[in-house]
């Protein structure tokens, strides 16, 4: 038998004895009527045309049915990480899309904000229900969905900014519909990675990596685009994103999970069923109960306060170089998450987050450029890592028939409680001060460091496989 890493380097079609003229699968040893390693899809011998498939069922994987196929880069994760890559990439152009195509219509800018909660009040509001979806037709099947709902909408705004000045009304519905179209896509995520891969860790850190890269490159790319030519050229390349994304779903091959075809309750049964697996681990509800407050507290004010001290201290690029320098900093702290394997992962991922207060410090102080620049770095390094930390724990202690609405209640809570902190941030640093708000916000995270260390079930949780 080949080795795994043997196996890396020859290509899918000649790993797969479907495909391959001279490859053989190889049968259990032990007994002779043993069933063959792909299951009963395995074409029979007798000749026959075979059944019809449907194209959205998840069909057994090309790698020998193994969760991850030959190491990290197997086929489906390949196909996983470009659908994820493209769709983060196109996520990023929407906030530069709405606000040329809204402020080059002549809109006022209150618009852009409008149109921008459209787009995340439905994804905060629909992803409970999209985590429900996911258990009940499959992640894969609701992803390809989402892309397609996703697909359609920012079409239709293209067209739409291509030839004319829409109605509100149309811009403020269609965002709606990626809202829902993110919504149905993200709670699927959570249980797709530990099936595409075997070193959960691993790939959640690939993906960190690529979503760092594409927040930058997204907005970019999009700002470019509209000097060049308009905010509907932006869409129509937001669009491509979406179908490409969806294209390299279809591919995945993915075996079907043993609760796939289990009886299915009502919708509400299934969604209460969720929240009583989610109250069942002390750990789970113990970190998303602190992260609601570090959301609100300390995640909302941030980016808002640090848009405008940066802004009005030292200009706009001062502050697209400060995102950036943010941006750089989730890299490295992907990569250092792919070498580090604490046994204790949401204790060792607690340990980094007091770099955050450093660079709300800094800021509040309003030191130095370089220095701000130093602490964007870090926060940028130390949020990376807790995720990865807090992704890959839930993605290996979490049965799979309950990952996806577990996920999606992580998800409603932080989009839900950043999004009323953001919204609050203004008016409360009118009242007391930007600075004052940033150092109670640094006060704040170094207690949430206090209580996700303090509390024995999350400090004690060890990685999963080990004793």
């Amino acid at each position: 038998m080949e080795k795994p890493t043997e196996r890396a380097s020859i290509p899918d079609a000649a790993c797969d004895p479907r495909t391959s003229p001279t490859a053989t699968p190889t049968l259990p040893s032990t007994s002779s009527s043993a069933p063959p390693p792909l299951g009963p899809q395995v074409l029979p011998a007798t000749p026959g045309p075979p059944a019809p498939v449907d194209p959205l069922t998840e069909l057994p994987p090309l790698d020998a049915g193994r969760p991850g196929g030959a190491g990290l880069w197997n086929r489906n994760f390949r196909y996983f990480f470009v659908a994820r890559t493209v769709a983060l990439f196109g996520d990023g152009m929407i906030p530069v899309a709405l606000t040329a195509g809204l402020l080059g219509a002549g809109r006022p800018a209150s618009s852009v904000g409008f149109a921008l909660a459209a787009w995340m009040g439905p994804l905060a509001v629909f992803v409970l229900f999209g985590g429900v979806l996911a258990d009940r037709f499959t992640p894969r099947r609701m992803m390809i969905i989402a892309d397609a709902l996703r697909l359609g909408g920012a079409s239709v705004l293209a067209v739409a900014f291509a030839t004319g000045n829409p109605p509100l009304w149309a811009v403020y519905a269609l965002s709606s519909v990626a809202g829902v179209g993110a919504a149905l896509f993200q709670p699927g995520v959570a249980s797709t990675v530990p099936r595409v891969s075997t070193d959960v860790q691993r790939a959640n850190a690939v993906l960190r990596v690529s979503e760092a890269l594409m927040t930058m490159a997204g907005p970019a790319f999009a700002g470019a685009l509209v000097g060049i030519a308009s905010a509907g050229a932006v869409y129509a390349a937001n669009a491509t994103t979406f179908a490409v994304s969806g294209i390299c779903l279809f591919l995945m091959r993915l075996a079907p999970a043993p609760h796939d075809d289990a009886v299915r309750g009502t919708f509400v049964a299934e969604l209460a069923d969720g929240w009583r697996e989610f109250r069942a681990r002390s750990w789970l509800w113990g970190v998303i109960a602190v992260w609601t407050v570090y959301g609100f507290a300390v995640l909302g004010p941030m980016l808002p306060l640090t848009a405008v001290l940066v802004t009005e201290g030292h200009g706009s690029g001062a502050y697209g170089m400060l995102m950036a320098v943010n941006g750089a900093g989730s890299v490295v702290g992907g990569l250092l998450a792919l070498r580090l394997r604490p046994s204790h992962p949401l204790a060792a991922g607690a340990v980094a987050l007091p770099l955050v207060a450093v660079s709300l410090v800094v800021l509040a102080l309003g030191m130095p450029l370089p220095v701000l620049a130093a602490g964007q770095l870090l926060a940028g390094g130390a949020a990376a890592f807790w995720l990865v930390m807090w992704s890959t724990t839930v993605q290996t202690h979490v049965p799979p028939e309950a990952l996806n609405r577990l996920h999606a209640y992580d998800v409603a809570g932080s989009l839900l409680m950043v999004a009323a902190g953001r919204a609050l941030a203004g008016p409360v640093a009118e009242a007391v001060g930007a600075p004052e708000l940033l150092v109670a916000a640094a006060v704040i995270n170094m207690g949430v460091v206090a209580v996700l260390l303090g509390a024995r079930p999350i400090r004690g949780l060890r990685r999963a496989g080990l004793a």
